[in-house]
């Protein structure tokens, strides 16, 4: 094991989370991270929220240059790769470099969903830290700025447009944001927090042109058009998969792996974003969560260190909204059958949504009280049954739960 050489291409959050946790299993041998961007991996979350608004850099770097040094993690940047040469393990760069690999993990992500046409210099697009920096230049006091799509990015976004002090107007074709991620109550609770704050929302229309110019964007709806300084176009993202398809994986919606995240290839893994994943509770999924990515990045270590692991924890993930925390656990796998149970008041911003099947939870949604989930979380490992009764009375409180069966130890 000491002799082998591990290459992450992708340096995102799989690239620092893999790094780590090899070190951590006694992974002895060299570690590689090879990335397009001018950087190392770094908090892309903060590219909606702390780094769009301030343009500082706390918190936003994964791998520190001196834990680099003392545990061999080389990385590379400003260095696209090509392709996996699977008959040697090399992976070889676009200009024409080669770096020896025993095992490889593929992390490299996704890339911003684009409408034909629709480019120019009022035009945004965030995933990247330039992205988000040249945004951020944008946000003013006297600015009008428009953003396309009420989804997680979309709407952290014009949070963090408003606070700047800039004006903000979001289109989306449904009616509620959020309302197919959090279910209809959470996504009514969200939408009402934006409109107070002053968000200027246009939803449930179809938007039948988009025009770039030189000194704004305009967009046209049924309803008529409004002309923006710039646009922020947040329509989801495509997983990046040019390199396996250069190398022979197995794609299909992502590169497909299986549970513990091996590819088509021997000794070629993949996680995070361009990952479509046989996850054990939800069947073949691509998810573009960060813990998701880090909980992969986590079980292929443990793997590759010779403790083979599975990735198989309920999907969990955040945002922040103004502040007002927002977390989604197990919705991955919810179905419109699923009964929704709620605790506290949504409205109120102070409550959480569970989905129960069969007396058994499946997932959960909250705003401002992670701590139900972390009790769900428990919930759903130990397939405890419940009933809606118990899970909407706060006279109850949500640990007294677990107390109420006894599990059998399997």
């Amino acid at each position: 094991m000491s002799e082998q050489t591990l290459v992450v291409v992708g340096a995102g959050h799989v690239a620092a989370a893999t790094a780590r946790a090899l070190r951590r299993r006694g992974f002895a041998g060299p570690v590689v991270v090879v990335g397009d961007e001018p950087v190392g991996p770094y908090q892309r979350p903060h590219l909606s929220k702390e780094r769009l608004t301030s343009g500082g850099e706390d918190g936003l770097w994964l791998l520190a240059p001196a834990w680099c040094e003392a545990n061999e993690v080389t990385l590379r940047t400003s260095s696209p790769v090509d392709r996996i040469d699977a008959g040697t393990g090399s992976v070889l760069l676009a200009d024409g470099a080669a770096i020896a690999a025993d095992v490889v993990v593929l992390a490299t992500g996704g890339r911003p969903r684009r409408l034909a046409g629709l480019e120019g210099e009022r035009v945004h697009h965030i995933r990247t830290l330039a992205d988000s920096d040249r945004l951020r230049e944008c946000l003013a006091a006297g600015r009008r700025i428009g953003v396309l799509g009420g989804g997680f990015l979309g709407s952290e976004i014009a949070a963090a447009a408003l606070s700047a002090g800039a004006e903000v107007v979001v289109f989306d074709r449904d009616p509620v944001l959020l309302a197919r991620a959090l279910g209809p109550d959470i996504g009514a609770a969200l939408t009402g927090l934006h409109q107070r704050r002053g968000i200027d929302l246009r939803l449930g229309g179809a938007i039948t042109e988009i025009r770039p110019g030189t000194d704004g964007v305009t967009v046209v709806t049924l309803d008529g058009s409004e002309t923006v300084d710039d646009l922020v176009v947040c329509i989801g993202i495509e997983p990046s998969t040019e390199v396996a398809v250069r190398s022979g994986l197995v794609v299909g919606n992502g590169v497909e792996v299986d549970a513990h995240g091996r590819t088509s290839v021997p000794n070629v893994f993949a996680a995070g974003d361009v990952a479509a994943h046989d996850h054990p509770l939800y069947g073949r999924v691509r998810v573009e969560h960060v813990d998701v990515a880090q909980r992969q990045a986590a079980a292929i270590a443990a793997t590759v260190a010779g403790r083979p692991s599975v990735a198989g924890d309920a999907h969990w993930f955040w945002t922040d909204q103004y502040h007002v925390n927002v977390q989604g656990l197990g919705l991955t796998g919810r179905r419109a059958t699923d009964s929704v149970v709620t605790r506290g008041s949504l409205a109120d911003l102070d409550g959480t949504a569970f989905w129960l099947r069969d007396g058994r939870l499946v997932g959960g949604a909250s705003i401002e009280r992670g701590e139900d989930l972390s009790v769900a979380r428990e919930l759903m490992d130990l397939e405890i049954p419940v009933n809606a009764e118990q899970l909407a009375d706060e006279s109850i409180e949500l640990e007294e739960l677990l107390e109420q069966e006894e599990v059998t130890v399997r």
